[in-house]
Protein backbone atom coordinates (compact mmCIF):
# COMPACT_ATOMS: atom_id res chain seq x y z
CA UNK A 1 0.00 0.00 0.00
CA UNK A 2 1.36 3.44 -0.90
CA UNK A 3 1.92 6.07 1.78
CA UNK A 4 -0.80 8.22 0.19
CA UNK A 5 -3.26 5.31 0.27
CA UNK A 6 -2.34 4.53 3.88
CA UNK A 7 -2.94 8.15 4.93
CA UNK A 8 -6.24 8.18 3.03
CA UNK A 9 -7.48 5.15 4.95
CA UNK A 10 -6.41 6.61 8.29
CA UNK A 11 -8.45 9.74 7.59
CA UNK A 12 -11.59 7.76 6.73
CA UNK A 13 -14.46 7.13 9.12
CA UNK A 14 -14.85 3.58 10.44
CA UNK A 15 -17.81 3.03 8.11
CA UNK A 16 -15.83 4.18 5.06
CA UNK A 17 -12.90 1.97 6.05
CA UNK A 18 -15.25 -1.01 6.22
CA UNK A 19 -16.63 -0.18 2.74
CA UNK A 20 -13.09 0.20 1.38
CA UNK A 21 -12.13 -3.25 2.74
CA UNK A 22 -15.31 -4.74 1.24
CA UNK A 23 -14.53 -3.25 -2.18
CA UNK A 24 -10.94 -4.43 -2.02
CA UNK A 25 -12.15 -7.94 -1.18
CA UNK A 26 -14.68 -7.83 -4.03
CA UNK A 27 -11.82 -7.13 -6.42
CA UNK A 28 -10.15 -10.37 -5.28
CA UNK A 29 -13.40 -12.25 -5.86
CA UNK A 30 -13.66 -10.69 -9.35
CA UNK A 31 -10.08 -11.78 -10.09
CA UNK A 32 -10.70 -15.30 -8.78
CA UNK A 33 -13.88 -15.64 -10.85
CA UNK A 34 -12.20 -14.49 -14.05
CA UNK A 35 -9.18 -16.77 -13.64
CA UNK A 36 -11.59 -19.71 -13.37
CA UNK A 37 -13.69 -18.60 -16.36
CA UNK A 38 -10.81 -17.57 -18.62
CA UNK A 39 -7.81 -19.95 -18.42
CA UNK A 40 -4.60 -18.20 -19.38
CA UNK A 41 -5.71 -14.83 -18.01
CA UNK A 42 -2.94 -13.02 -16.13
CA UNK A 43 -3.95 -10.79 -13.25
CA UNK A 44 -2.06 -7.51 -13.05
CA UNK A 45 -3.50 -5.21 -10.40
CA UNK A 46 -6.78 -4.06 -8.91
CA UNK A 47 -7.36 -1.55 -6.14
CA UNK A 48 -10.42 -0.25 -4.35
CA UNK A 49 -11.46 3.27 -5.36
CA UNK A 50 -13.74 6.02 -4.07
CA UNK A 51 -16.53 4.69 -6.30
CA UNK A 52 -15.84 0.98 -6.20
CA UNK A 53 -12.94 -0.96 -7.68
CA UNK A 54 -11.24 -1.99 -10.89
CA UNK A 55 -9.25 -4.98 -12.10
CA UNK A 56 -6.51 -4.86 -14.75
CA UNK A 57 -5.61 -8.07 -16.55
CA UNK A 58 -3.80 -9.46 -19.59
CA UNK A 59 -5.86 -11.72 -21.84
CA UNK A 60 -5.52 -12.39 -25.55
CA UNK A 61 -9.24 -12.67 -26.29
CA UNK A 62 -11.74 -9.83 -26.03
CA UNK A 63 -13.94 -9.55 -22.95
CA UNK A 64 -16.94 -7.22 -23.20
CA UNK A 65 -19.92 -6.14 -21.14
CA UNK A 66 -21.86 -9.02 -22.70
CA UNK A 67 -19.73 -11.31 -20.53
CA UNK A 68 -20.73 -9.56 -17.30
CA UNK A 69 -23.72 -11.80 -16.38
CA UNK A 70 -21.49 -14.89 -16.55
CA UNK A 71 -18.74 -13.23 -14.47
CA UNK A 72 -21.21 -11.88 -11.91
CA UNK A 73 -22.78 -15.34 -11.52
CA UNK A 74 -19.37 -16.86 -10.77
CA UNK A 75 -18.63 -14.09 -8.27
CA UNK A 76 -21.92 -14.77 -6.48
CA UNK A 77 -20.94 -18.44 -6.12
CA UNK A 78 -17.66 -17.47 -4.46
CA UNK A 79 -19.39 -15.01 -2.14
CA UNK A 80 -22.03 -17.62 -1.22
CA UNK A 81 -19.29 -20.09 -0.22
CA UNK A 82 -18.24 -17.62 2.50
CA UNK A 83 -14.56 -18.40 1.92
CA UNK A 84 -12.15 -17.06 4.56
CA UNK A 85 -9.77 -14.29 3.45
CA UNK A 86 -6.47 -14.75 5.28
CA UNK A 87 -3.32 -12.66 5.35
CA UNK A 88 0.20 -14.09 5.10
CA UNK A 89 3.55 -12.30 5.27
CA UNK A 90 6.25 -14.14 3.34
CA UNK A 91 9.60 -13.45 1.71
CA UNK A 92 9.76 -12.02 -1.79
CA UNK A 93 11.44 -15.25 -2.91
CA UNK A 94 8.56 -17.36 -1.60
CA UNK A 95 6.08 -15.02 -3.26
CA UNK A 96 7.88 -15.29 -6.60
CA UNK A 97 7.20 -19.03 -6.56
CA UNK A 98 3.49 -18.41 -5.93
CA UNK A 99 3.25 -16.10 -8.94
CA UNK A 100 5.58 -17.96 -11.28
CA UNK A 101 4.85 -17.07 -14.91
CA UNK A 102 3.16 -13.76 -14.08
CA UNK A 103 5.52 -10.97 -15.13
CA UNK A 104 3.28 -8.31 -13.60
CA UNK A 105 3.47 -9.76 -10.09
CA UNK A 106 7.19 -10.48 -10.58
CA UNK A 107 7.79 -6.80 -11.31
CA UNK A 108 6.10 -5.79 -8.04
CA UNK A 109 8.09 -8.44 -6.16
CA UNK A 110 11.39 -7.28 -7.64
CA UNK A 111 10.69 -3.83 -6.18
CA UNK A 112 9.73 -5.32 -2.81
CA UNK A 113 12.94 -7.37 -2.77
CA UNK A 114 14.99 -4.31 -3.72
CA UNK A 115 13.54 -2.48 -0.69
CA UNK A 116 14.39 -5.58 1.41
CA UNK A 117 10.79 -5.86 2.54
CA UNK A 118 8.51 -8.83 3.09
CA UNK A 119 5.61 -9.55 0.73
CA UNK A 120 2.01 -9.53 1.93
CA UNK A 121 -0.42 -11.92 0.26
CA UNK A 122 -4.05 -12.77 0.91
CA UNK A 123 -5.58 -16.21 0.42
CA UNK A 124 -9.26 -16.55 -0.47
CA UNK A 125 -10.08 -20.08 0.60
CA UNK A 126 -7.34 -22.59 -0.25
CA UNK A 127 -7.13 -22.05 -4.01
CA UNK A 128 -6.74 -18.34 -4.78
CA UNK A 129 -3.94 -16.03 -3.63
CA UNK A 130 -2.99 -12.51 -4.62
CA UNK A 131 -0.21 -10.09 -3.74
CA UNK A 132 -1.87 -7.30 -1.79
CA UNK A 133 -1.39 -5.00 1.20
CA UNK A 134 -5.09 -5.11 2.16
CA UNK A 135 -7.27 -4.35 4.00
CA UNK A 136 -9.94 -7.01 3.49
CA UNK A 137 -13.06 -8.36 5.14
CA UNK A 138 -12.81 -11.67 7.03
CA UNK A 139 -14.65 -13.75 4.46
CA UNK A 140 -16.30 -13.47 1.06
CA UNK A 141 -19.73 -13.73 2.68
CA UNK A 142 -19.27 -10.23 4.12
CA UNK A 143 -19.19 -8.67 0.64
CA UNK A 144 -22.33 -6.66 -0.08
CA UNK A 145 -24.35 -6.17 -3.30
CA UNK A 146 -22.11 -5.52 -6.31
CA UNK A 147 -22.34 -4.64 -9.99
CA UNK A 148 -19.87 -4.81 -12.88
CA UNK A 149 -20.01 -1.48 -14.71
CA UNK A 150 -17.79 -1.19 -17.77
CA UNK A 151 -14.72 -2.37 -19.69
CA UNK A 152 -11.85 -0.13 -20.80
CA UNK A 153 -8.22 -0.26 -21.84
CA UNK A 154 -5.47 0.70 -19.40
CA UNK A 155 -1.70 0.79 -19.71
CA UNK A 156 0.19 -1.30 -17.18
CA UNK A 157 1.00 0.99 -14.26
CA UNK A 158 -0.41 3.96 -16.21
CA UNK A 159 2.58 4.30 -18.54
CA UNK A 160 2.11 4.63 -22.29
CA UNK A 161 5.42 2.79 -22.70
CA UNK A 162 3.88 -0.35 -21.23
CA UNK A 163 1.46 -2.93 -22.59
CA UNK A 164 -2.22 -2.07 -22.93
CA UNK A 165 -4.27 -4.24 -20.56
CA UNK A 166 -8.01 -4.68 -20.12
CA UNK A 167 -9.72 -3.05 -17.14
CA UNK A 168 -13.10 -3.91 -15.63
CA UNK A 169 -14.76 -1.34 -13.41
CA UNK A 170 -17.21 -2.43 -10.71
CA UNK A 171 -18.79 -1.16 -7.53
CA UNK A 172 -19.92 -2.59 -4.19
CA UNK A 173 -22.11 -1.22 -1.42
CA UNK A 174 -23.22 -2.43 1.98
CA UNK A 175 -26.91 -2.46 1.02
CA UNK A 176 -28.97 -2.94 -2.12
CA UNK A 177 -30.60 0.45 -1.52
CA UNK A 178 -27.22 2.19 -1.66
CA UNK A 179 -26.26 0.27 -4.80
CA UNK A 180 -29.57 1.12 -6.50
CA UNK A 181 -29.12 4.81 -5.71
CA UNK A 182 -25.56 4.74 -7.06
CA UNK A 183 -26.70 3.07 -10.29
CA UNK A 184 -29.55 5.57 -10.68
CA UNK A 185 -27.10 8.44 -10.17
CA UNK A 186 -24.75 6.82 -12.65
CA UNK A 187 -27.54 6.65 -15.23
CA UNK A 188 -28.36 10.32 -14.62
CA UNK A 189 -24.66 11.16 -14.92
CA UNK A 190 -24.57 9.47 -18.33
CA UNK A 191 -27.50 11.65 -19.42
CA UNK A 192 -25.71 14.74 -18.14
CA UNK A 193 -22.27 13.76 -19.43
CA UNK A 194 -20.74 16.90 -20.92
CA UNK A 195 -19.25 14.97 -23.84
CA UNK A 196 -22.67 13.54 -24.75
CA UNK A 197 -24.52 16.86 -24.37
CA UNK A 198 -21.67 18.78 -26.00
CA UNK A 199 -22.02 16.59 -29.08
CA UNK A 200 -25.85 16.72 -29.15
CA UNK A 201 -25.93 20.52 -28.78
CA UNK A 202 -22.90 21.00 -31.07
CA UNK A 203 -20.92 22.94 -28.46
CA UNK A 204 -17.42 21.52 -28.92
CA UNK A 205 -15.56 18.74 -30.70
CA UNK A 206 -12.18 17.04 -30.54
CA UNK A 207 -10.85 15.98 -33.92
CA UNK A 208 -8.09 13.40 -34.40
CA UNK A 209 -6.76 15.46 -37.32
CA UNK A 210 -6.21 18.41 -34.97
CA UNK A 211 -5.00 16.46 -31.95
CA UNK A 212 -6.04 14.67 -28.79
CA UNK A 213 -6.87 16.93 -25.89
CA UNK A 214 -7.17 19.99 -28.12
CA UNK A 215 -10.88 20.93 -28.13
CA UNK A 216 -12.46 23.01 -30.87
CA UNK A 217 -15.24 25.38 -29.82
CA UNK A 218 -18.05 25.04 -32.35
CA UNK A 219 -20.24 28.10 -33.18
CA UNK A 220 -22.83 27.45 -30.48
CA UNK A 221 -20.25 26.60 -27.81
CA UNK A 222 -18.15 29.60 -28.71
CA UNK A 223 -21.21 31.86 -28.46
CA UNK A 224 -21.59 30.66 -24.87
CA UNK A 225 -17.91 31.01 -24.14
CA UNK A 226 -17.84 34.52 -25.60
CA UNK A 227 -20.80 35.52 -23.43
CA UNK A 228 -18.92 34.31 -20.36
CA UNK A 229 -15.67 36.00 -21.45
CA UNK A 230 -17.47 39.31 -21.96
CA UNK A 231 -19.16 38.92 -18.59
CA UNK A 232 -15.87 38.20 -16.82
CA UNK A 233 -13.98 41.08 -18.44
CA UNK A 234 -16.84 43.43 -17.58
CA UNK A 235 -16.87 42.21 -13.95
CA UNK A 236 -13.11 42.61 -13.62
CA UNK A 237 -13.14 46.09 -15.13
CA UNK A 238 -15.69 47.14 -12.52
CA UNK A 239 -13.08 46.23 -9.94
CA UNK A 240 -10.24 48.11 -11.62
CA UNK A 241 -8.56 45.32 -13.59
CA UNK A 242 -6.51 45.96 -16.71
CA UNK A 243 -6.16 43.20 -19.29
CA UNK A 244 -3.22 41.90 -21.26
CA UNK A 245 -2.71 39.15 -23.82
CA UNK A 246 0.63 37.36 -24.06
CA UNK A 247 1.93 35.04 -26.83
CA UNK A 248 1.40 31.29 -26.88
CA UNK A 249 5.15 30.59 -27.03
CA UNK A 250 7.97 32.03 -24.94
CA UNK A 251 11.76 31.79 -25.02
CA UNK A 252 13.49 29.12 -22.98
CA UNK A 253 15.14 31.67 -20.69
CA UNK A 254 11.80 32.84 -19.33
CA UNK A 255 11.00 29.36 -18.03
CA UNK A 256 14.49 28.97 -16.61
CA UNK A 257 13.95 32.16 -14.63
CA UNK A 258 10.49 31.08 -13.46
CA UNK A 259 11.78 27.64 -12.53
CA UNK A 260 9.36 25.72 -14.72
CA UNK A 261 12.27 24.12 -16.56
CA UNK A 262 13.51 21.79 -13.91
CA UNK A 263 10.42 20.90 -11.93
CA UNK A 264 7.59 21.23 -14.47
CA UNK A 265 9.19 20.30 -17.79
CA UNK A 266 7.58 16.81 -17.83
CA UNK A 267 4.25 18.59 -18.30
CA UNK A 268 5.58 20.92 -21.02
CA UNK A 269 5.66 20.26 -24.73
CA UNK A 270 9.02 19.73 -26.40
CA UNK A 271 10.74 22.98 -27.44
CA UNK A 272 10.66 24.57 -30.89
CA UNK A 273 14.00 25.52 -32.47
CA UNK A 274 13.75 29.01 -34.01
CA UNK A 275 16.79 31.06 -35.09
CA UNK A 276 19.07 28.88 -32.95
CA UNK A 277 16.93 29.57 -29.89
CA UNK A 278 14.48 27.36 -28.01
CA UNK A 279 10.87 28.36 -27.54
CA UNK A 280 8.22 26.57 -25.47
CA UNK A 281 4.44 26.53 -25.58
CA UNK A 282 3.57 28.24 -22.32
CA UNK A 283 2.14 25.97 -19.60
CA UNK A 284 1.17 29.00 -17.50
CA UNK A 285 0.49 32.69 -18.03
CA UNK A 286 2.32 33.82 -14.89
CA UNK A 287 5.92 34.29 -16.15
CA UNK A 288 4.90 36.64 -18.96
CA UNK A 289 2.69 38.55 -16.51
CA UNK A 290 5.70 39.10 -14.27
CA UNK A 291 7.65 40.50 -17.23
CA UNK A 292 4.85 42.97 -18.02
CA UNK A 293 4.84 44.26 -14.42
CA UNK A 294 8.65 44.48 -14.37
CA UNK A 295 8.82 46.37 -17.67
CA UNK A 296 8.29 49.77 -16.01
CA UNK A 297 8.99 51.26 -12.57
CA UNK A 298 6.18 51.39 -10.01
CA UNK A 299 5.55 53.48 -6.94
CA UNK A 300 3.57 52.39 -3.89
CA UNK A 301 1.00 54.92 -5.11
CA UNK A 302 0.42 52.75 -8.22
CA UNK A 303 -0.48 49.68 -6.21
CA UNK A 304 -2.51 47.58 -6.24
CA UNK A 305 -2.10 46.76 -9.93
CA UNK A 306 -4.64 44.17 -11.05
CA UNK A 307 -3.76 42.54 -14.36
CA UNK A 308 -6.11 40.00 -15.95
CA UNK A 309 -5.56 37.70 -18.92
CA UNK A 310 -7.70 35.19 -20.75
CA UNK A 311 -4.60 33.26 -21.74
CA UNK A 312 -4.40 29.92 -23.54
CA UNK A 313 -1.83 27.49 -22.13
CA UNK A 314 -0.60 24.03 -23.15
CA UNK A 315 0.31 21.13 -20.93
CA UNK A 316 1.25 17.65 -21.98
CA UNK A 317 -1.20 15.21 -20.39
CA UNK A 318 -0.97 11.46 -20.94
CA UNK A 319 -3.45 10.31 -23.56
CA UNK A 320 -5.04 7.87 -21.12
CA UNK A 321 -5.86 10.73 -18.74
CA UNK A 322 -7.56 12.97 -21.30
CA UNK A 323 -11.29 13.34 -20.72
CA UNK A 324 -13.55 15.60 -22.79
CA UNK A 325 -13.19 19.19 -21.58
CA UNK A 326 -12.25 18.15 -18.05
CA UNK A 327 -8.72 17.04 -18.87
CA UNK A 328 -7.22 18.60 -22.00
CA UNK A 329 -3.85 19.64 -23.38
CA UNK A 330 -4.78 23.15 -24.48
CA UNK A 331 -7.02 25.38 -22.38
CA UNK A 332 -7.72 29.01 -21.60
CA UNK A 333 -7.42 30.31 -18.06
CA UNK A 334 -9.27 33.21 -16.49
CA UNK A 335 -6.01 34.38 -14.96
CA UNK A 336 -5.23 37.49 -13.00
CA UNK A 337 -2.27 38.69 -10.99
CA UNK A 338 -2.66 41.28 -8.28
CA UNK A 339 0.49 43.16 -7.29
CA UNK A 340 0.08 44.85 -3.94
CA UNK A 341 1.80 45.97 -0.75
CA UNK A 342 1.76 43.88 2.40
CA UNK A 343 -0.79 46.25 3.90
CA UNK A 344 -3.11 45.79 0.90
CA UNK A 345 -3.07 41.99 0.82
CA UNK A 346 -6.04 41.45 3.11
CA UNK A 347 -8.34 43.92 1.34
CA UNK A 348 -7.41 42.45 -2.04
CA UNK A 349 -8.26 38.91 -0.92
CA UNK A 350 -11.56 40.24 0.46
CA UNK A 351 -12.30 41.89 -2.87
CA UNK A 352 -11.71 38.65 -4.77
CA UNK A 353 -14.08 36.92 -2.35
CA UNK A 354 -16.71 39.57 -3.15
CA UNK A 355 -16.23 38.97 -6.88
CA UNK A 356 -16.59 35.23 -6.37
CA UNK A 357 -19.91 35.75 -4.60
CA UNK A 358 -21.25 37.86 -7.49
CA UNK A 359 -20.00 35.39 -10.07
CA UNK A 360 -21.49 32.33 -8.40
CA UNK A 361 -24.78 34.11 -7.81
CA UNK A 362 -25.03 35.10 -11.48
CA UNK A 363 -24.32 31.50 -12.52
CA UNK A 364 -26.90 30.12 -10.09
CA UNK A 365 -24.37 28.20 -8.00
CA UNK A 366 -25.34 27.94 -4.36
CA UNK A 367 -23.66 24.70 -3.31
CA UNK A 368 -19.95 25.31 -2.87
CA UNK A 369 -17.39 25.39 -0.11
CA UNK A 370 -14.00 26.86 0.67
CA UNK A 371 -10.77 25.09 1.50
CA UNK A 372 -7.77 26.86 3.05
CA UNK A 373 -4.59 25.07 1.99
CA UNK A 374 -1.73 25.77 4.38
CA UNK A 375 1.88 24.62 4.62
CA UNK A 376 3.51 21.97 6.76
CA UNK A 377 6.71 23.51 8.18
CA UNK A 378 8.27 20.03 8.46
CA UNK A 379 7.98 19.40 4.71
CA UNK A 380 10.98 20.48 2.63
CA UNK A 381 9.06 21.93 -0.36
CA UNK A 382 7.52 24.59 1.91
CA UNK A 383 10.98 25.78 2.91
CA UNK A 384 12.15 26.65 -0.61
CA UNK A 385 10.63 30.12 -0.92
CA UNK A 386 9.33 32.65 1.55
CA UNK A 387 10.30 32.75 5.22
CA UNK A 388 8.38 30.83 7.88
CA UNK A 389 7.23 34.19 9.25
CA UNK A 390 5.86 35.20 5.81
CA UNK A 391 4.05 31.87 5.41
CA UNK A 392 2.38 32.13 8.80
CA UNK A 393 1.41 35.77 8.24
CA UNK A 394 -0.10 35.09 4.77
CA UNK A 395 -1.95 32.00 6.03
CA UNK A 396 -3.39 34.08 8.85
CA UNK A 397 -4.56 36.75 6.37
CA UNK A 398 -6.41 34.13 4.30
CA UNK A 399 -7.88 32.52 7.41
CA UNK A 400 -8.96 35.89 8.80
CA UNK A 401 -10.63 36.83 5.49
CA UNK A 402 -12.61 33.58 5.34
CA UNK A 403 -13.84 34.16 8.89
CA UNK A 404 -14.67 37.79 8.18
CA UNK A 405 -16.77 36.75 5.17
CA UNK A 406 -18.57 34.25 7.43
CA UNK A 407 -18.15 31.32 5.07
CA UNK A 408 -17.67 27.73 6.13
CA UNK A 409 -14.26 26.34 5.29
CA UNK A 410 -11.95 23.46 6.02
CA UNK A 411 -8.25 23.88 6.63
CA UNK A 412 -5.92 21.34 5.05
CA UNK A 413 -2.38 21.34 6.38
CA UNK A 414 0.27 20.48 3.80
CA UNK A 415 -2.04 21.13 0.81
CA UNK A 416 -0.62 24.58 -0.06
CA UNK A 417 1.28 25.14 -3.28
CA UNK A 418 5.04 25.06 -2.75
CA UNK A 419 5.13 28.79 -3.45
CA UNK A 420 2.40 29.95 -1.05
CA UNK A 421 -0.90 29.29 0.77
CA UNK A 422 -4.18 29.37 -1.12
CA UNK A 423 -7.96 29.31 -0.93
CA UNK A 424 -9.64 26.85 -3.27
CA UNK A 425 -13.35 26.94 -4.02
CA UNK A 426 -14.96 23.54 -4.50
CA UNK A 427 -18.35 23.57 -6.20
CA UNK A 428 -20.57 20.57 -5.61
CA UNK A 429 -22.10 19.11 -8.74
CA UNK A 430 -25.58 17.59 -8.93
CA UNK A 431 -24.24 14.32 -7.49
CA UNK A 432 -22.56 15.94 -4.49
CA UNK A 433 -19.06 15.52 -5.87
CA UNK A 434 -16.55 18.31 -5.65
CA UNK A 435 -15.17 20.17 -8.65
CA UNK A 436 -12.38 22.68 -8.03
CA UNK A 437 -13.38 25.86 -9.85
CA UNK A 438 -11.79 28.96 -8.38
CA UNK A 439 -8.55 29.67 -6.58
CA UNK A 440 -6.84 32.53 -4.72
CA UNK A 441 -3.11 31.99 -4.18
CA UNK A 442 -0.35 33.99 -2.52
CA UNK A 443 3.01 33.63 -4.32
CA UNK A 444 6.37 34.04 -2.60
CA UNK A 445 8.27 32.49 -5.51
CA UNK A 446 7.84 34.41 -8.77
CA UNK A 447 8.23 37.92 -7.29
CA UNK A 448 11.62 36.78 -6.01
CA UNK A 449 12.60 34.89 -9.18
CA UNK A 450 11.79 37.87 -11.40
CA UNK A 451 13.14 40.41 -8.89
CA UNK A 452 9.93 42.44 -8.88
CA UNK A 453 9.96 45.70 -6.96
CA UNK A 454 8.21 48.99 -6.33
CA UNK A 455 9.38 52.16 -4.62
CA UNK A 456 7.87 52.42 -1.15
CA UNK A 457 6.98 55.61 0.74
CA UNK A 458 10.57 55.86 2.02
CA UNK A 459 11.95 55.90 -1.51
CA UNK A 460 13.34 52.37 -1.15
CA UNK A 461 12.85 49.31 -3.33
CA UNK A 462 10.47 46.74 -1.88
CA UNK A 463 9.17 43.39 -3.10
CA UNK A 464 5.41 43.43 -3.88
CA UNK A 465 3.07 40.68 -2.78
CA UNK A 466 1.53 38.77 -5.68
CA UNK A 467 -1.88 37.10 -5.65
CA UNK A 468 -2.69 34.58 -8.37
CA UNK A 469 -6.43 34.58 -8.90
CA UNK A 470 -8.66 32.55 -11.20
CA UNK A 471 -12.41 32.92 -10.79
CA UNK A 472 -13.24 30.44 -13.54
CA UNK A 473 -10.02 28.45 -13.53
CA UNK A 474 -10.01 27.15 -17.10
CA UNK A 475 -12.90 27.78 -19.46
CA UNK A 476 -12.76 24.18 -20.65
CA UNK A 477 -13.01 22.53 -17.24
CA UNK A 478 -15.57 25.08 -16.11
CA UNK A 479 -17.79 24.43 -19.13
CA UNK A 480 -17.68 20.69 -18.46
CA UNK A 481 -19.04 21.46 -14.98
CA UNK A 482 -21.56 23.98 -16.37
CA UNK A 483 -22.92 21.57 -19.01
CA UNK A 484 -23.42 18.80 -16.47
CA UNK A 485 -24.80 21.14 -13.80
CA UNK A 486 -27.54 22.43 -16.10
CA UNK A 487 -27.80 19.28 -18.26
CA UNK A 488 -27.65 21.63 -21.25
CA UNK A 489 -30.63 23.78 -20.16
CA UNK A 490 -28.58 26.91 -19.61
CA UNK A 491 -29.76 30.24 -18.18
CA UNK A 492 -30.97 32.52 -20.98
CA UNK A 493 -27.98 34.87 -20.78
CA UNK A 494 -25.62 31.95 -21.47
CA UNK A 495 -27.72 29.83 -23.84
CA UNK A 496 -26.01 29.38 -27.23
CA UNK A 497 -29.30 30.07 -29.03
CA UNK A 498 -31.69 32.15 -26.96
CA UNK A 499 -34.60 32.21 -29.41
CA UNK A 500 -35.70 29.80 -32.12
CA UNK A 501 -38.23 31.10 -34.64
CA UNK A 502 -40.56 28.44 -36.05
CA UNK A 503 -42.48 29.55 -39.17
CA UNK A 504 -45.54 27.35 -39.71
CA UNK A 505 -45.40 27.55 -43.53
CA UNK A 506 -42.96 28.80 -46.16
CA UNK A 507 -45.14 31.85 -46.75
CA UNK A 508 -44.36 32.93 -43.17
CA UNK A 509 -40.58 32.77 -43.75
CA UNK A 510 -40.13 36.44 -44.59
CA UNK A 511 -42.01 37.51 -41.47
CA UNK A 512 -39.78 35.17 -39.44
CA UNK A 513 -36.69 36.72 -41.03
CA UNK A 514 -37.90 40.23 -40.25
CA UNK A 515 -38.34 39.24 -36.58
CA UNK A 516 -34.89 37.61 -36.50
CA UNK A 517 -33.29 40.75 -37.94
CA UNK A 518 -34.84 42.90 -35.18
CA UNK A 519 -33.74 40.45 -32.47
CA UNK A 520 -30.17 40.34 -33.80
CA UNK A 521 -30.12 44.14 -33.76
CA UNK A 522 -30.74 43.83 -29.99
CA UNK A 523 -27.76 41.43 -29.68
CA UNK A 524 -30.01 38.43 -29.10
CA UNK A 525 -28.82 35.04 -30.34
CA UNK A 526 -31.52 33.75 -32.69
CA UNK A 527 -32.05 31.03 -35.30
CA UNK A 528 -34.87 30.28 -37.75
CA UNK A 529 -35.95 26.70 -38.43
CA UNK A 530 -36.53 26.94 -42.18
CA UNK A 531 -36.82 23.20 -42.73
CA UNK A 532 -39.78 21.77 -44.60
CA UNK A 533 -41.11 20.08 -41.45
CA UNK A 534 -44.34 20.10 -39.48
CA UNK A 535 -44.68 22.53 -36.57
CA UNK A 536 -44.70 19.69 -33.96
CA UNK A 537 -41.42 18.40 -35.43
CA UNK A 538 -39.87 21.87 -35.24
CA UNK A 539 -41.04 22.30 -31.65
CA UNK A 540 -39.61 18.92 -30.67
CA UNK A 541 -36.27 19.76 -32.27
CA UNK A 542 -36.06 23.12 -30.47
CA UNK A 543 -36.81 21.42 -27.15
CA UNK A 544 -34.13 18.78 -27.77
CA UNK A 545 -31.75 21.67 -28.39
CA UNK A 546 -32.95 23.10 -25.04
CA UNK A 547 -33.65 26.51 -26.63
CA UNK A 548 -35.17 28.76 -23.93
CA UNK A 549 -37.74 30.55 -26.15
CA UNK A 550 -39.62 29.43 -29.24
CA UNK A 551 -41.41 31.99 -31.38
CA UNK A 552 -44.15 30.48 -33.54
CA UNK A 553 -45.33 32.54 -36.51
CA UNK A 554 -48.14 31.65 -38.88
CA UNK A 555 -50.74 33.50 -40.92
CA UNK A 556 -52.62 34.69 -37.83
CA UNK A 557 -49.50 36.05 -36.10
CA UNK A 558 -48.30 37.72 -39.28
CA UNK A 559 -51.69 39.36 -39.86
CA UNK A 560 -51.85 40.64 -36.25
CA UNK A 561 -48.16 41.65 -36.27
CA UNK A 562 -47.71 39.44 -33.20
CA UNK A 563 -45.93 36.21 -32.33
CA UNK A 564 -46.85 33.13 -30.27
CA UNK A 565 -44.40 32.44 -27.48
CA UNK A 566 -43.56 28.97 -26.15
CA UNK A 567 -40.99 28.09 -23.44
CA UNK A 568 -38.69 25.09 -23.38
CA UNK A 569 -40.60 24.03 -20.25
CA UNK A 570 -43.49 23.32 -22.68
CA UNK A 571 -45.49 26.23 -21.29
CA UNK A 572 -47.38 28.27 -23.91
CA UNK A 573 -47.40 32.02 -23.18
CA UNK A 574 -49.65 32.76 -26.16
CA UNK A 575 -49.71 35.83 -28.40
CA UNK A 576 -47.40 38.69 -27.54
CA UNK A 577 -45.98 41.70 -29.36
CA UNK A 578 -42.37 41.63 -30.48
CA UNK A 579 -41.67 44.76 -28.43
CA UNK A 580 -43.01 43.15 -25.25
CA UNK A 581 -41.02 39.99 -25.91
CA UNK A 582 -37.78 41.90 -26.44
CA UNK A 583 -38.33 43.83 -23.21
CA UNK A 584 -39.01 40.59 -21.34
CA UNK A 585 -35.95 38.89 -22.82
CA UNK A 586 -33.52 41.77 -22.25
CA UNK A 587 -34.69 42.07 -18.64
CA UNK A 588 -34.07 38.36 -18.14
CA UNK A 589 -30.56 38.63 -19.64
CA UNK A 590 -29.65 41.77 -17.68
CA UNK A 591 -30.75 40.23 -14.38
CA UNK A 592 -29.03 36.89 -15.16
CA UNK A 593 -32.32 35.24 -14.25
CA UNK A 594 -32.49 31.47 -13.88
CA UNK A 595 -36.18 31.49 -14.75
CA UNK A 596 -37.81 32.01 -18.16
Amino acid sequence: MSETQDNKLKNMSKSDQELWAMRHSAEHVLTQAMIKLYPGLKMAMGPATDEGLYFDFDYEEKISEEDFPKIEAEMKKIIKQNLPIKKAVITATEAKKLFKGNEYKQEWLDEIAERKEKATVYWTGDEFVDLCAGPHVKSTGEIGPFKLLSVAGAYWRGSENNKMLTRIYATVFKTQKELDKYLADKEEAIKRNHRKIGKELELFAIYDEIGQGLPVWLPKGYAMRRALEDYMISLERRYGYQHILTPHIHKEGLFKTSGHLGFYDDSMYAPLEIDDEKYYLKPMNCPAGMIVFRSKPHSYRDLPIKMGELGTVYRYEKSGELHGLQRVRGFTQNDAHIYCTKEQLEEQVEEVMDMLKIFYNDLGFTNYKFMLATSDPEVKKFQECGTRKEWEWAEDVLRKTLKKKKVEFTEEKGEAAFYGPKIDVLALNVFGKEDAISTIQVDFNLPEKFKLSYINSKGEKERPFVIHRALIGSFERFFAFLIEYYAGSFPVWLAPVQVKILPITDRNLQYARDIAKKLMAEDIRVEIDERNETLPAKIRNAQLEKTPYMIIVGDKEEKNKKLSLRLRTEKNIGEISLKSFIERLKKNIKEKSLEL
